[in-house]
């Protein structure tokens, strides 16, 4: 006898049952509504993308991630390897803004000017699985091209934060920085330029190791340790402090890029609009990871959630690099797995149960009366599933009960459905009628 075949999903990836599936779909569902009201247009882009895209576009650690395809044919046949990479041609995103940036200089002649793109589907990473991290998730993301103006960091991080609300969240920060103020803080410090996207990627890890981890991988990387010594001392001092606007404005001295300007612009607009359902706030120890950002940076963070639920920033100079010409672009992504999470963890007894019903066939019914009542059910709202009648009834109704269904209804008169609820027990308890 053959060796039984292993079923398991690859490690690191997953598969997805029905109950979460569902949410998925009703969470992304009102993430896009709100998007589209917003002015966002849906678009879609490859899986694969070539990988010489992916590998140059600044993505930083996630460049080291890629899950590489090797060339296929008579392209493989005659490829001569030096390095493993001589014999790759493709790649599978790690997000979606990399590809974005490939779409609009392909397609910007047929493109509305400004763009306000909206995105959602699956990327993959090569990373470490780990509780909560996969291998292959899903992102959901808006991008504003052509917009120079701090606006676009308004609209974005309004939008996300307004998807978030509809979805349930409560308890909202938005934390805010700018890539031009990082550089400013690594030249003050003292940090050779040539090393400063190091610096950052360090820097990037301050809520996992704290401030004496990233002091001890500043020396470990072999920073002067005078520099070293600076940045540890401003860290230490807004940890005591707490990150303030005005720490911007002393750090930069004079502003000839408007930067501090379009941070006051952003958190003054965004504050407008809170009414109390969320805060924005500068902290010059936000990072994110990616090379590619030139400006404002923004995560949002949800209260009793460790890791960030939505990131993103202004990347102007990655369109620039494929079309020969500057276009300003801006993103926000929501983090879509860490969000099912918490959704899951908070969800009670499934949503539209009340409305699922389970219609049993007996062998005697007359299946054509069945289907007419059902259509007539379904055309009035309800979720209706024909279901073969199993002689132990009791057990049939506890798994019904047990998949999200909220009633059972059985043939009883001729032309007539007997509609009963299924009575729901939550923890060890199944669910009986």
């Amino acid at each position: 006898m053959a060796a039984k075949l292993d079923t398991s999903p690859p490690r690191g990836m997953r598969d997805i049952l029905p109950d979460e599936v569902e949410l998925r779909d009703a969470t992304a569902a009102a993430i896009l509504d709100v998007y589209r009201r917003y002015g966002f247009r849906r678009v879609e882009t490859p899986a694969l993308e070539d990988i010489r895209l992916l590998t140059r576009s600044e993505g930083g650690e996630n460049e080291k991630l890629i899950f590489k395809v090797l060339k296929r044919g008579e392209k493989l046949a005659h490829a001569e390897m030096v390095r493993i990479d001589d014999l790759v041609d493709l790649g599978l995103r790690f997000d979606l803004t990399v590809p974005l940036a490939r779409y609009y200089a392909e397609n910007h002649a047929k493109l509305p000017q400004p763009l306000k793109s909206l995105q959602i589907g699956p990327v993959w990473r090569a990373e470490r699985p780990q509780k909560g991290r996969y291998r292959q998730f899903t992102q959901c993301d808006i991008d504003i091209l052509g917009v120079e103006s701090a606006h676009a960091e308004v609209e974005l991080i309004l939008a996300t934060l307004d998807a978030l609300l509809t979805v349930g969240l409560t308890g909202l920060r938005v934390r805010l920085n700018d890539r031009r103020v990082l550089g400013a803080l690594a030249r003050h410090c003292g940090f050779a330029g040539e090393r400063v996207g190091q610096v950052f990627v360090t820097l990037d890890k301050l809520d996992k190791i704290g401030v004496a981890g990233v002091r001890d991988e500043l020396r470990g990387d072999g920073h002067p340790e005078a520099a070293v010594a600076r940045m540890i001392d401003v860290l230490e001092r807004l940890e005591r402090e707490g990150p303030a606007l005005e720490h911007v404005r002393a750090l930069l001295g004079p502003d000839p890029d408007g930067v501090h300007g379009a941070l006051h612009t952003i958190v003054r607009a965004v504050t407008a609009e809170a009414r109390g359902r969320y805060t924005i706030e500068v902290d010059l120890s936000l990072v994110r990871g990616m090379g590619y950002y030139t400006g404002p940076i923004f995560e949002v963070a949800h209260s009793g959630y460790t890791s960030s639920i939505a990131g993103g920033g202004r990347y102007d100079r990655m369109i620039g690099k494929l079309l020969g010409r500057e276009v300003p672009a801006c993103g926000f992504s929501i983090g879509f797995e860490r969000l099912i999470e918490i959704l899951k963890e908070r969800r009670g007894p499934r949503d539209g149960g009340e409305r699922r019903i389970a219609v049993l066939v007996d062998g005697q019914d007359d299946i054509a009366t069945l289907v007419a009542l059902a259509r007539e059910l379904r055309e009035q709202g309800q979720i209706v599933s024909l279901e073969p009648k199993r002689k132990n009834l009791g057990r049939q109704l506890e798994e019904l009960a047990t998949h999200g269904y909220g009633s059972y209804a059985v043939l009883r008169a001729p032309g007539a459905l007997d509609v009963r609820p299924l009575a729901r027990r939550t923890g060890k308890e199944e669910a009986r009628s």
